[in-house]
């Protein structure tokens, strides 16, 4: 189930002894999936805990169950205006980020999982699947390696033995990886070819748009053969980022690191005299179609995290102002 000599430094033998490891496989609203050994149950659901994490089960009071550190945690604004975090998934390895040779492919959307990844500290890899119905594989295989010198990028056919020989490397005894892209460029048929069985639904892509139907409704871990945990995800329509200032500066390493060579230190790279990034643009070293995207996913970033701040904040004000309001009615009533 993926366990490491990570989480086993956080426990003693006695806890072990007590409370044994689960992994959450899946998550509903109504509880928590989780697997260990001789273990299979469903537990109450904890806000705190998200798909991939481990647990050390205490079965009389699941909810006490202690929650180990994470190596890793996929995260993002979740849509609507509430301004929450939603969890993706925890303890992840590898991150396949697929996308279809086709209408599906789109390079800001490539750019913004893999500034999710880097900012989780999770290795990323672009998957481009459908390779065989297009006659320029090559061009969009250029585009992908444009965006990071970091990021390995894989052409395969999704529904034969591809994936199992190209994927291999990311694939070792142990290891916890994802797929993750829009719906219909072939996340669930990778992991059905992975696990060699056609234990997951798929189905095709509208003709007209190349637009998937949603068919995996959930996240979920898969163990499939080689002891490697495989997490399929719903394709996301809205993927905002939130505290990943870092991960956005590691896609966007080239343009950062001209940044530090503006004369201001708040350059913002759009009109400002001494701007080494707009130098570079006009000599033709930086494309700005790629400095517009990088802007856009900076202003994007500062904004979300600066809202889930700020609603940090008032929650704690709120919590403080409840306690002190409870603190002055015990006081006028010690009998309560």
């Amino acid at each position: 189930m993926g366990w490491q000599p990570f989480f086993e430094q956080q426990i003693s033998v006695d806890e072990l002894a007590r409370t044994p490891p689960v992994r959450v496989v899946e998550v509903h609203r109504n509880g928590l999936h989780v697997i260990g050994e001789h273990i299979d149950k469903m537990i109450q659901p904890r806000a705190d805990v998200t798909v991939g994490d481990w647990l050390l089960l205490d079965s009389d009071h699941p909810l006490s169950s202690r929650h180990l550190e994470r190596r890793s945690l996929l995260k993002r604004r979740a849509p609507g205006t509430d301004r929450q975090v939603q969890l993706i998934a925890a303890n992840v390895d590898t991150i396949f980020i697929v996308s279809s040779c086709n209408q599906d492919f789109n390079i800001a959307r490539l750019e913004r999982y893999i500034a999710l990844a880097f900012e989780a500290d999770i290795s990323p890899v672009i998957v481009l699947t459908k390779a065989d119905l297009v006659s320029d594989v090559q061009a969009y295989v250029d585009q992908a390696r444009a965006i990071s010198d970091l990021v390995p990028v894989v052409t395969l056919d999704a529904r034969d033995h591809e994936p199992r020989e190209k994927l291999a490397q990311w694939c070792k005894p142990g290891s916890t990886v994802a797929f993750v892209g829009s719906s219909g460029v072939g996340k669930s048929t990778l992991t059905n070819a992975l696990a060699g069985n056609q234990s997951i639904e798929t189905q095709t892509i509208r003709e007209d748009d190349a637009k998937g139907r949603h068919t995996t409704t959930r996240r979920q871990l898969h163990p499939v053969p080689g002891d490697v945990l495989v997490l399929d995800t719903p394709g996301m329509r809205e993927l905002q980022l939130t505290d990943a200032a870092s991960g956005i500066d590691n896609v966007f390493a080239d343009l950062h690191d001209l940044s530090v060579r503006c004369r201001f230190k708040d350059c913002r790279h759009e009109t400002e005299p001494g701007c080494a990034v707009l130098r570079a643009v006009e000599n033709g070293e930086i494309d700005a179609a790629r400095l517009g995207r990088w802007r856009k996913l900076q202003a994007e970033e500062a904004h979300n995290s600066a809202s889930l701040a700020e609603r940090r904040s008032k929650d704690k004000a709120f919590g403080k102002m409840v306690r002190q309001v409870k603190k002055i009615k015990d006081q006028k009533d010690p009998e309560r």
